[in-house]
């Protein structure tokens, strides 16, 4: 049986094999992994079941068009980096800006995001892979 201990482990995609681990290994909260260009893993640790959970994070091809709409509805001048990371917050969006975000992601993806799911987004790379959850369990 395996198990996991820490604060914080994360793989980074630039070098491939680029890894940053804590040193205090205690209480793991989450693992993930993220990358721009490929559909790459998701670990996450249920500290309340003790269970690991692997799910798949957005593909590309999703991320790419939440970016296109991320950046179209808060109007992100041309130059300004928006990546998987971004927090709308940091690209000056509102609660009434992600109210929008989202409706255009339900719009574009043919999809709905219920209300509990959509205050949970912080990121882009957190509204991608809730779109591509979404997507996926409405194909099966």
């Amino acid at each position: 049986m395996a198990s996991l201990a820490g604060t914080t482990i994360s793989i980074a995609s630039r070098p491939w094999h680029s890894l940053q681990a804590a040193k205090e290994l205690s209480s793991l909260k989450s693992i993930s992994f993220s990358s721009i260009k490929k559909s790459f893993p998701a670990i996450r640790l249920q500290p309340a079941s003790s269970r690991l959970q692997i799910c798949c994070a957005a593909k590309s091809d999703t991320l790419e068009k939440v970016l296109k709409i991320v950046r179209k509805q808060l109007a992100v001048p041309e130059g300004t980096a928006v990546i998987a990371e971004s927090k709308f917050s940091e690209l000056g969006a509102d609660s009434l800006d992600t109210v929008e975000i989202v409706m255009g992601l339900e719009e574009a993806f043919g999809i709905s995001v219920e209300e509990e799911s959509a205050q949970k987004i912080i990121t882009v790379q957190d509204a991608a892979d809730l779109i591509q959850e979404l997507v996926e369990a409405k194909s099966c």
